[in-house]
């Protein structure tokens, strides 16, 4: 299976890479084939997220799961401007999903899987699926609803 045919037919494409907002690097390789994404949060169009705010307060749980799936794009971006390949993913190994949400919101799960069920929907199962984290914080960079960080196996 081609990944780009399959984000063609799921009507995704890709963005351009957001620069990083502090002294870090968006991707980093470690070991022989291991690469470890920093969090990334929503695409951004002009330069400014697709979305902004706090879960329970300033959106719900459905909204805040398409921001978790925005968030798998670029994620999916980084992945293919680092690589230049995303054909090379041989596994997402760990997902960390942080949640900007009031303290009474409790399914971070929920919402993450907006993440989740799109590299699964990219990669297929055998791929895609992983293991993972998702934790509620108080705040976020930039007031974004949705910060997801990742490890990859690569072929």
């Amino acid at each position: 299976m081609d990944v780009y045919e399959k984000l063609k037919g799921l009507k995704i494409e890709l963005t351009p890479i957001p620069p990083a907002a502090g002294a870090y690097l968006s991707a980093v390789p470690f070991g022989e084939k291991l690469l470890y994404l920093s969090g990334a949060g929503p695409t951004q169009h002009d330069g400014k997220f697709d979305y902004i705010g706090k879960v329970g307060r300033d959106m719900d749980e459905t909204t805040a799961y398409q921001a978790a799936r925005s968030v798998g794009i670029t994620q999916l971006s980084i992945l293919h401007a680092v690589t230049g390949d995303l054909n090379r993913v041989k596994k997402i190994v760990k997902v960390l999903g942080f949640v900007n949400c009031t303290e009474d919101f409790g399914r971070q799960p929920a919402v993450i899987n907006g993440f989740s069920e799109l590299m699964t929907q990219v990669f297929g199962s055998a791929v895609g699926a992983h293991a993972r984290s998702a934790i509620g914080v108080n705040a976020l960079p930039g007031g974004i609803p949705v910060e997801v960080e990742l490890l990859v196996e690569l072929k």
